[in-house]
């Protein structure tokens, strides 16, 4: 993954999901592993993936399943690299092998349990460890919002402490900074928007934003605490008399643990008849991590953040 000096931005801000897709079919191809890939909506997506010149890829399992059924879905596997595995933990470690090693630039989930693919990730030995906390970045486009609106962390750490909630910062700041946005707002959400001290979220969110100002979380503009409606609606802030540079026109909201940010992120989905794409970042590579319950163009967009990303 690239730091932050080393970025470089898109001619312009990505604002949509048809966006994300037309920058990367501008880029030179990139390979995904895929560990345990036997599975049949890994295959569609990698059909996909590949119709649309988002990225190649290296299925990484057990060969006979991964060819019978590619075959029963008409998936055609010609120009795929695909390495025989079929214990899926130790295709978890061979497919990170794989992006440790150069081979592949992004690592995605398969038919395999997440915290099996993360703990190869955190190996040691052959893994993706940077010293910063791994967390879940969700990107959202949503009818009538006139950008993406990025969403952390929703999907990995429970309740964060402060130093991890710098680092779930900066990770999301990353991936922002490659949509074209920098600097990146960032809304430390509570609330309210005072700080409050038996309401722990608003004393983190007063932190982060001293920490941001002292140059601990580079890249972005960093305020809070905020209440949601402060930092979207710049009537609301209006209202309230809040003056703050983020205040409005956040870029990426920051929830203070993963109960308000799963029930946020759902609600952008199936409240606000949202899109959502999202990856896992922190580590050296980004890793592709998708639900069942994700729609086909989640599965593909999420693959094409992470091909920007790397």
């Amino acid at each position: 993954m690239l730091e932050e000096s080393d970025e470089i931005l898109p001619e312009k801000t990505l604002k949509s999901f048809d966006d994300i897709l037309n920058a990367v079919k501008d880029k030179t191809p990139k390979r995904v592993a895929v560990a345990a890939a036997q599975d049949d909506v890994v295959l569609e997506t990698v059909r996909g993936a590949r119709e649309q010149k988002i990225a190649e890829f290296t299925l990484v399992g057990d060969i006979d399943k991964i060819k019978a059924n590619a075959h029963r879905l008409s998936v055609n596997l010609d120009e795929v690299t695909i390495v025989h595995e079929p214990e899926n933990r130790r295709a978890a470690y061979r497919a990170v092998a794989l992006v440790s090693s150069g081979q592949a630039d992004v690592l995605m989930k398969g038919l395999i349990n997440t915290a099996d693919l993360l703990r190869a990730v955190l190996d040691k030995e052959v893994g993706l460890r940077t010293g910063r906390v791994l967390s879940h970045t969700a990107v959202y486009e949503i009818p009538g919002f006139q950008r993406l609106l990025i969403l952390t962390d929703g999907g990995m750490n429970i309740t964060p402490t402060l130093q991890q909630k710098a680092d779930i910062i900066q990770n999301s700041v990353q991936l922002a900074n490659v949509l074209g946005i920098s600097p990146a707002k960032v809304a430390v959400l509570a609330a309210v928007e005072v700080v409050n001290p038996d309401m722990p979220a608003t004393l983190d969110a007063a932190a982060l934003t001293k920490m941001a100002d002292r140059g601990q979380i580079r890249g972005a503009i960093v305020d809070g605490p905020l209440a949601l409606d402060n930092a979207i609606s710049l009537e609301a802030a209006s209202h309230k008399g809040i003056i703050s540079p983020v205040a409005g026109v956040a870029d990426i909201l920051v929830t203070p643990d993963i109960e308000a940010g799963n029930i946020l992120g759902k609600s952008l989905v199936y409240l606000a008849k949202g899109k959502m794409a999202g990856l896992i970042l922190g580590a050296a590579k980004p890793v592709v991590v998708t639900s069942r319950a994700d729609t086909y163009e989640a599965k593909l967009i999420s693959i094409a953040l992470g091909v920007l990303l790397s």
